[in-house]
Order: C-alpha cells, then sequence, then structure tokens
C-alpha cells in the first residue's frame, strides 16, 4: 500500500513538470512524508516509468513521463520534440528536444519495415536511422517527414 502511494505520489510530482534534478525530487517526496526515499530509488523509479528529461512550457529541462504508456504516434505532443530531420548517402539524422531521442526511435522503430526503417539507434537528442534494402535513404528521410508532418 506505502508503495502504491509512493508511485502515485511520485508520477503527481512529475506530471507538474517542475524538476530539475533527482534531487529535488527527493526533497518533494521526503516533504509528502516519504522518509526512506533517496537518490537512487528514484533514480529507479524514473527508469522504470520511462520519465526523460525535457523542455516544459517555460522552456526549463525537467523530468516528466511520457505523454503515453503506450507506442507513441506522431499525433501525440511528441511531433513537436522533433527539430531537423537531415540525411546523408547512408542514413537519416534526425535531430531532438535534449532528451527526447529514444523516444521518437521507439516510435520509428514500431513503424519499422513496413516504412522503410531498419533500423534506428538513439542517444540523448540524436536518432540515426537507416533504411531498408529496399528503400533510399531519401525516400525514408521524406517517409520520416510526413510521419511528423512538418516542413523541415
Amino acid at each position: 500500500m506505502k508503495q502504491d502511494n509512493l508511485t502515485k505520489s511520485f508520477k503527481e510530482l512529475l506530471m507538474q513538470e517542475k524538476f530539475s534534478s533527482q534531487i529535488e525530487i527527493v526533497q518533494a517526496l521526503q516533504e509528502m512524508g516519504f522518509d526512506n526515499v533517496n537518490q537512487s530509488k528514484v533514480s529507479r523509479m524514473l527508469t522504470k516509468f520511462g520519465a526523460v528529461r525535457t523542455r516544459n512550457a517555460k522552456s526549463e529541462m525537467v523530468y516528466c513521463l511520457p505523454a503515453e504508456i503506450t507506442i507513441p504516434t506522431t499525433r501525440s505532443p511528441l511531433k513537436n520534440l522533433v527539430l531537423d530531420i537531415d540525411y546523408n548517402s547512408a542514413m537519416v539524422v534526425i535531430k531532438t528536444s535534449p532528451g527526447a531521442a529514444q523516444l521518437i526511435a521507439r516510435l520509428l522503430d514500431f513503424i519499422g519495415k513496413s516504412e522503410g526503417i531498419l533500423g534506428s539507434i538513439a542517444g540523448d537528442d540524436t536518432i540515426f536511422s537507416t533504411p531498408t534494402k529496399d528503400c533510399s535513404v531519401k525516400k525514408l528521410h521524406k517517409t520520416i517527414i510526413e510521419l511528423f508532418e512538418r516542413e523541415l
């Protein structure tokens, strides 16, 4: 029961989109009466629930939970995290807001081979996506742009 309360409180805090460090989250949880919470526990919880650091409405880097627990779609606010899409002769490179690349890459890999995406590798704010053997890099670039309905 206590763990359920901690989880609920933790998620509510992250929904506020105002905590820029794990220590701030620890302090907020301790103020709520969760005395046994430390930085390593918060770190594990952030990982467990797929939290990422991204910019809030005030352009501050904060921890937040993904908008969706399931596979995100291009109709969700995730498309707003894509800053640039470019390509060379080997792959498509997608620049995202800091902390957003893994979520976007997850979407691309879910869409996968049916759209010409062999696979994607994500860092913090950059994704490398490579086409299948039946798809050119230029076509993949166009497909990804269309997925995000952006004119880049």
